[in-house]
């Protein structure tokens, strides 16, 4: 009874210690994600192709925007002389421009964006993919990203900018 109660003890110490043993250890690292785009080349080319996009859209509301004043001016000078249905249909159109300009300005917002994410993908692509390939080379775990203030505490967690920049050939 005693050779088997020592045998079971001994196994079970044994596979504890091949549990341990089977655990990987785990390695932290961080990066600066903000810092790491604002570093990537082709920030310039980014910029002018969304501030060229943003003035053509600003372009069309500016002449929307027009269009509207002279409407309601026209309206307005030449109000007293005209006849019921014609200022219905004034007003109808002015109403009617008035609701396309406001539904130009949220579409237009909402094209800003998706041209800007567009325009950025490839970029944060190509650092993501970097952060990637760091992380499997020097055996990470788990990355986390600082700017979003994700990493509330680190004793041990590497920041792994250095290697990212080298790996992107980045000064």
């Amino acid at each position: 009874m005693k050779n088997i109660l020592k045998f079971f003890l001994i196994l079970a110490i044994a596979v504890s210690a091949m549990q341990v043993s089977a655990q990987k250890a785990q390695k932290l690292g961080h990066i600066d994600f903000a810092k790491l785009y604002e570093l990537m080349p082709g920030q310039d080319s980014i910029k002018k192709a969304f501030s060229t996009y943003q003035e053509s859209l600003q372009k069309q509301f500016v002449a929307m925007q027009g269009e509207y004043e002279t409407k309601l001016t026209d309206y307005q000078n030449n109000q007293a002389s005209m006849s019921n249905i014609i200022k219905q249909t004034k007003e109808k159109e002015i109403l009617d421009l008035q609701r396309r300009i406001q539904d130009f300005q949220q579409t237009a917002q909402e094209d800003l964006q998706d041209k800007e994410a567009e325009l950025t993908a490839p970029i944060i692509d190509k650092a993501r993919n970097a952060v990637k390939e760091v992380a499997k080379e020097n055996a990470y775990t788990y990355i986390f990203n600082s700017t979003e203030g994700l990493l509330l505490y680190t004793e041990s967690g590497d920041d792994i900018m250095p290697l990212v920049k080298k790996k992107l050939n980045l000064k």
